[in-house]
């Protein structure tokens, strides 16, 4: 029976591209299961309290040949209608590296966008700023990108789907985004300018710098995204700020302390993330408790953070006085690893 279960996983995880290139497929999946609970203003919201599947995803990667790669992950607990199955993937999409230095990819994408509250894994994200909460983050397009000599930076321009096209009744917007991703010593940083259509031939303009400094156990990140449209150019009028201290005490303990602020100070509403009125300050913080020695596939987490300000938007996500508290599992599947060792036994 192990032996035929092993059979199975492996040619599920080997497919039609291991023969061409020897080279597996990696098929993996993240599950996270929380308890939450939400109180505004001293009274509970139950619609938010309570256990939740936060989390059900699956990743594959693999190539097709030598300098053709693809990826696919999909939100298997994402809600999707009738008409669309993408509406639940998060990415999918093939890229073409013909050397070390130029890629090209094309499919469904991370909007290319900086910061590093916006370009970790949402799995591994617990209670976050106003902007995060309400951008589409994944659309339709493509990118080329360019890697310098020693690694160490890398270039990329994106043409895709605007990320507020669901919110309009045209069938095309565009956003037009260009990213620097560098890492230099202990600082790494994720910066872009972004040019989003949010209504034909009208767009807002992102300056999004995001930084990584590491110093041993220690890791600072600070993000700052300034967004301004046409007749409402105003720095500073319409921004959000993102910082996070961690600290790995020990092997096993993640500690962290986290901070966000909106900001819309503008009349005109041309931010479908940060309605305009919106001034929020969230800050908290929690632990990560890795249980298994040398290993990161279990997870447990404890966070409470706290909410005041006012928000624009009478659906936003973050409102005042606002209480999350939060505890959960995480863990991670590795399918190529569970066949290699059930072919072992």
């Amino acid at each position: 029976m192990k032996k035929t279960l092993a059979v199975v996983l492996c040619a599920c995880c080997t497919m039609v591209s291991y023969p061409q290139e020897n080279v597996p497929l990696s098929l993996k999946a993240d599950v996270r299961v929380d308890y939450q609970m939400e109180k505004v203003d001293g009274e509970t919201n139950h619609e938010s309290t309570g256990f939740d599947g936060k989390y059900l995803n699956l990743q594959l990667d693999g190539r097709i040949a030598r300098s053709f790669s693809y990826s696919w992950r999909q939100r298997l607990n994402r809600n999707h209608n009738h008409q669309s199955f993408w509406d639940a993937t998060d990415w999918a999409y093939l890229a073409y590296e013909p050397d070390e230095h130029w890629s090209f990819s094309a499919g469904k994408q991370v909007v290319g966008i900086g910061g590093y509250e916006y370009d970790r894994a949402p799995v591994n994200l617990y209670v976050c700023s106003e902007f995060w909460n309400n951008v589409p983050c994944y659309q339709m397009g493509g990118s080329v990108a360019y890697r310098l000599r020693d690694g160490n930076d890398k270039w990329m321009a994106q043409f895709c789907e605007s990320p507020f096209q669901s919110l309009s009744e045209e069938d095309e917007l565009f956003a037009y985004n260009l990213m620097w991703m560098g890492r230099h010593g202990s600082l790494s940083t994720l910066y872009s300018v972004n040019m989003i259509e949010y209504a034909p031939g009208r767009f807002i303009n992102y300056l999004a710098l995001g930084h990584r400094v590491e110093i041993g156990k220690v890791a600072v990140e600070l993000d700052w995204m300034n967004r301004a449209a046409s007749r409402q150019t105003f720095l500073l009028k319409d921004c959000s700020v993102m910082g996070e201290v961690s600290w790995r005490c020990v092997d096993k303990l993640r500690l962290f302390g986290k901070v966000t602020y909106d900001v819309n100070r503008t009349e005109r509403t041309a931010d479908y993330c940060v309605m305009p009125g919106t001034e929020l300050t969230m800050f908290g913080g929690g632990a990560e408790f890795f249980p298994l020695k040398n290993s990161r596939d279990i997870r447990l987490h404890a966070t409470c953070f706290y909410t005041k300000g006012h928000n624009g938007n009478p659906e936003g996500t973050r409102l005042d006085k606002q209480v999350v508290a939060q505890a959960g599992l995480t863990w991670h599947i590795d399918f190529s690893s569970l066949t290699n060792r059930l072919l072992n036994l």
